[in-house]
């Protein structure tokens, strides 16, 4: 009979070989494939077209970089057009007047069927043409969409707008606690959010003033980089205006090693993303919807948390009361401990 030669291969054998040769080399070309085929599909629409809500988040960037500009040139101007709404604490410049006309008013012709809620009680009235800003920033337009909102519809986001974070320090001079906040609900929750610091380093004269940072949850933040306070520090930054003794106390009662006071909801958050501050501590009435809805948005990208002071979340519907009647409890981490910390007293005095 005749034997097989040592090193003989049949043909099957043969090709059983080559598809083990070259199967990982077809693997490694087909992950980014895969991966390239996700991400496209993750960003756009079935029609091709970015997502409604990608649209919306590379609008309000636009638009907020648009009323940053419009805010240093009426602080320039040096006719700050200042009154005075509920009282001193309370004010209303003509930066805010312009900057939600300008932000309400573009973002409503882009997008006429969401629903936008600003601060500012403005009437009706016709928008100068020079206050609308149409374009939109590519940096977001060539960001993913998180997949649970790809197929959201103008008319299921709501858009919460504070044309000027910080109003009151703005007519003294703190131009560091000034902010823009436009936050983009869905379904009660914050979902994207984008804040712009107009005077961002105003007081280096070689530098670009001015930042926007923003972020969604499940795609991340941006515009920043995040630091976290040093290991076992309790730093809380509350409020520099309006503080009371329910706040000292909850404030107190959370065994802080300092406290920072400072203006402005937005400029907060910023310092917990930025690791100057560990905790956001407002155990008081006097936040409202579009203080916030930003902020949580941008915080909550980077695995933060921002609760009421008895712990629950916040809700954005466009038919809820704007003000936070529980109060504000924000951390970067470690939100638990602070929570359990909040005094009796807080949670008797201040109901959801």
């Amino acid at each position: 009979p005749e034997h097989e030669s040592v090193g003989h291969l049949d043909p099957a054998s043969f090709v059983a070989s080559v598809i083990v040769i070259l199967l990982p080399l077809f693997y490694d070309c087909l992950v980014p494939v895969q991966d390239f085929y996700y991400m496209t599909c993750c960003t756009m629409t079935m029609s091709g077209n970015p997502a409604v809500v990608m649209r919306l988040v590379a609008s309000a960037f636009a638009v907020a970089e648009k009323a940053g500009a419009i805010v240093r040139r009426v602080l320039h101007s040096g006719e700050l057009g200042i009154v005075e709404k509920t009282g001193a604490n309370d004010l209303q410049t003509l930066a805010d007047r312009l900057a939600q006309q300008s932000i309400c008013a573009s973002l409503s012709k882009t997008f006429p069927k969401i629903t936008v809620i600003g601060e500012e009680d403005l009437p009706d009235e016709d928008i100068n043409e020079d206050l609308i800003e149409s374009g939109q920033s590519e940096e977001v337009l060539q960001k993913p969409c998180p997949a649970e909102y790809i197929s959201l519809k103008e008319e299921e986001l709501v858009v919460w707008v504070d044309p000027l974070d910080g109003t009151k320090e703005y007519t003294e001079g703190l131009l560091d606690h000034v902010t823009i906040l436009i936050g983009i609900a869905y379904g009660g929750k914050a979902i994207a959010g984008v804040i712009n610091q107009p005077f961002f380093n105003y007081q280096l004269e070689s530098a670009n003033m001015g930042r926007t940072l923003w972020g969604m949850p499940g795609l991340g933040a941006f515009g920043f980089e995040l630091q976290e306070v040093p290991d076992g520090r309790r730093i809380i930054t509350t409020t520099r205006s309006h503080s009371n003794k329910l706040i000292t106390d909850t404030v107190d009662a959370m065994e802080p090693h300092d406290v920072i006071r400072v203006g402005g909801a937005g400029n907060k958050i910023i310092q917990l993303v930025e690791g100057k501050a560990s905790a956001y501590v407002f155990a008081s009435l006097g936040t409202k919807k579009w203080d916030t809805c930003a902020p949580e948005a941008i915080l909550h990208a980077v695995g933060g948390k921002l609760t009421d002071m008895h712990g629950n979340s916040l809700c954005y519907d466009a038919n809820v009361k704007h003000m936070n009647s529980a109060g504000v409890l924000a951390t970067l981490r470690n939100h638990q401990y602070y929570a359990s910390k909040v005094p009796g007293s807080a949670l008797q005095a201040l109901k959801p």
